[in-house]
């Protein structure tokens, strides 16, 4: 697939910010006062939800956005505006005495286990609505689309809702719509709408069964009542479903998902996913489906995280492909892994040539633990090392023959002359080098958990491949 260009788009988003923050500990024992877990926190970590998070999607798939909605004038309110900054997101929030939205999630052993919601669900002031309308107006002319994130807090009133509904129909601006709630006039005549199947049954007034038939009769119903051109039902594990206006016209498009590891955000992944499709100008179910893949990697990752461009590009390479990583796109990997429990085994190598004593060394590291990270120097690292004629091999080729190998789960290159840095970043809970190298004088040790140094396998050297060559030619 071609690279993903979005860097001409900007992408208007309206509605309820928040921030999510994540209290992460570990747990020993029960408190003695109540039967509940006492969590040692470790980790405080903060990243943006609801509208935030969609915002921070489309800006890490490298358009432009700017979010509209309120906050308050608090101290979560100051970390918000930093977080928006930090990820290039247009802050137009309007601050009011509503307090910020915040959802603290307690994490102990890699579960949830509670969450503390910071909130006042209330009406916002005509002064307010009015502020909102005229920001979202005038940036409006200037967006190659619009999403409306309703999470029910009070932003995405009807007067608002339809302000940009109707605004945007009249210029041709798609708006597309994460609903909430039962109240769904305040979205009559947008682009698209896409509830998940339970938001489905409750508007339809009935229990809707997750199958197609089902969506199909009951999805027709209720895009046919609120005029919308599109509905897209999100379906968990059965994917989604896109019912358009014509005339029996259905697509069921099968989940892309992996591994799912937690939902949270996997909405607003998609939409703003599917909101730089449309305007980029791909056909609806092409832009859905790129929506959906986009979720499905989502879901492979821990707590509320956006997706990122290379990733959405990576997916849709072959399976071995996909093992080669940037440093960025795998620390976003391991941090998944080791909320998971995974032994990270790490390694490195210039591996021109792959032989016998590679593979070996390979499977010896790969057997100390979960997942085994190969960090492959690159072609001018190699030259730096081993000299101008060297490598045989472009690192390009080498990473795709290590990808090859079931060993090995992941590849990641440097241009150093050492992996030092990787190391630091990765952080593995096991170092591994090949040789007779002394465990004080491997580089990166500070690093890891443990380092271990296995002997390499008598009689195999690529330098010694080469000279075979060479002397046999």
């Amino acid at each position: 697939m071609a690279k993903l260009d979005f860097s001409r788009l900007h992408i208007l988003v309206i509605g309820d910010a928040m921030l999510d923050n994540y209290i992460i500990g570990q747990v020993f024992r029960i408190s003695p006062e109540a039967p509940v877990p006492i969590v040692n926190v470790k980790q405080n970590q903060y990243s943006l939800g609801g509208a935030a998070n969609v915002c921070n999607n489309i800006a890490h798939l490298g358009a432009s956005t700017t979010l509209i909605g309120i906050s308050g004038k608090d101290e979560n309110n100051k970390i918000l505006g930093k977080l928006l900054k930090k990820n290039s997101i247009n802050n137009a929030l309007i601050e009011t005495e509503i307090p910020t939205t915040t959802k603290a999630r307690i994490i102990g052993e890699h579960q949830q286990i509670a969450r503390l919601d910071y909130e006042k669900i209330s009406f916002i002031s005509e002064e307010v609505v009015g502020k909102l309308k005229e920001r979202a107006l005038l940036l409006l002319k200037k967006s190659d689309a619009v999403i409306i994130s309703d999470y029910g807090k009070g932003v995405c009133c009807e007067e608002i809702c339809q302000s940009i509904i109707q605004t945007g129909r009249d210029l041709n601006i798609p708006v597309l719509i994460d609903p909430k709630g039962k109240e769904w006039n305040k979205y009559k005549g947008a682009f698209l709408v896409s509830p998940n199947l339970k938001e489905l049954g409750e508007i339809a007034s009935k229990h809707v069964a997750n199958e197609d038939s089902q969506i199909e009769k009951h999805g027709m119903e209720v895009l046919k009542r609120y005029s919308f051109k599109y509905l897209l039902v999100t379906r968990s594990e059965k994917g989604m479903s896109l019912i358009s206006n014509k005339e029996k016209e259905y697509y069921h498009i099968p989940t892309d998902a992996r591994e799912v590891y937690d939902v949270s955000g996997a909405g607003d992944t998609a939409i703003a996913t599917l909101s730089l499709g449309i305007a980029s100008g791909l056909k609806i179910l092409d832009a859905v489906k790129l929506a959906n893949r986009a979720a499905g990697i989502v879901v492979g990752k821990f707590g509320t995280v956006p997706i990122e461009k290379g990733e959405l590009e990576e997916s849709f390479y072959l399976k071995e492909e996909r093992k080669i990583k940037s440093l960025l796109h795998l620390l976003s990997v391991v941090k998944v892994l080791k909320a998971q429990g995974k032994i990270i085994v790490f390694t490195n190598g210039c591996f021109d040539i792959l032989h016998t004593g590679h593979i070996t060394y390979l499977r010896q590291a790969k057997e100390l633990g979960d997942i085994l990270i190969v960090g492959l120097n690159t072609d001018n690292s190699v030259k730096r090392l081993k000299g101008e004629k060297r490598p045989i091999f472009n690192e390009k080729d080498r990473a795709k023959m290590l990808s090859s190998l079931e060993v090995v789960d992941y590849i990641v290159l440097f241009d150093e002359d050492t992996p030092k840095n990787i190391i630091k970043k990765i952080k593995p809970d096991i170092l591994v080098k090949g040789g007779d190298y002394k465990v004080e004088k491997v580089i990166g040790r500070e690093f890891a958990s443990r380092t271990i140094v296995l002997p390499y396998i008598n009689g195999y050297s690529t330098t010694e491949i080469i000279k075979r060559i060479k002397e046999s030619s």
